[in-house]
């Protein structure tokens, strides 16, 4: 059973029908029972950084999300926010982040840029093609994928190694990463259609081949 946390942060909602639509078993909770029996872990969010870390902490869920995800190496997935909480730092906020990932989460900043600036906004809003690495997680997406995005932060990898794959907006960025059992989008695949689906199919056959390890 995927257990996809709800901590106030987005529509987690969205994500647990488009996990049912595409074949797979999945709860919406923030109960330590529930991670506990969790086959996998779905970490969505849309907000600002420190109110992410800051209601996971109030909510009692850092240690046993650290074990499940660490320690017992069950499939990650986290979207927009809940890739950025990954890392360790982020411009938006003071308070320090998950650590799974060594890494930093910066502001798409144009200002610099004059010619781009009546062009390009903040947020970055909308559809968008990636170029991902051979992985599991994008069987079937490697070539003119597209995928609905809504953010103005981006990661920065301290090892490029993590970095799964790349998309465009005024400078290459990354908008996917893994670390061994850990997966995160920047994009939202629960709004991004066809492309959306096969990559939540993608995770369910990962989370199928972690429970027959």
């Amino acid at each position: 059973m995927i257990a996809i946390i709800d901590y106030g942060m987005g529509n987690p909602a969205s994500i647990l029908n488009m996990i049912r639509k595409v074949g797979g078993e999945a709860i919406l909770s923030s109960s330590v029972q529930d991670i506990n029996a969790a086959t996998a872990i779905i970490l969505p969010g849309v907000g600002s950084f420190d109110n992410g870390v800051i209601r996971l902490r109030q909510l009692g869920i850092l240690e046993t999300l650290k074990k499940k995800i660490l320690q017992d190496k069950i499939p990650f997935l986290g979207v927009c926010l809940g890739m950025q909480l990954l890392f360790e730092t982020s411009e938006e906020g003071e308070e320090m982040g998950l650590g799974y990932i060594s890494g930093s989460v910066t502001r798409f900043n144009f200002f610099e840029r004059r010619e781009q600036q009546k062009k390009l906004r903040v947020p970055h809003m909308g559809w968008n093609e990636i170029s991902a690495k051979d992985d599991l997680l994008f069987r079937g997406l490697t070539e003119n994928a597209r995928f609905y995005f809504v953010h103005s932060y981006y990661v920065n990898c301290l090892d490029e190694a993590n970095a799964l794959a790349c998309c465009h907006y005024g400078h290459p960025f990354t908008c996917a990463v893994r670390k061994d059992n850990i997966y995160g989008v920047q994009f939202h695949p629960e709004k991004s259609h066809k492309f959306g689906m096969q990559l939540f199919r993608n995770f369910l056959e990962i989370v199928k081949c972690s429970e027959h390890a």
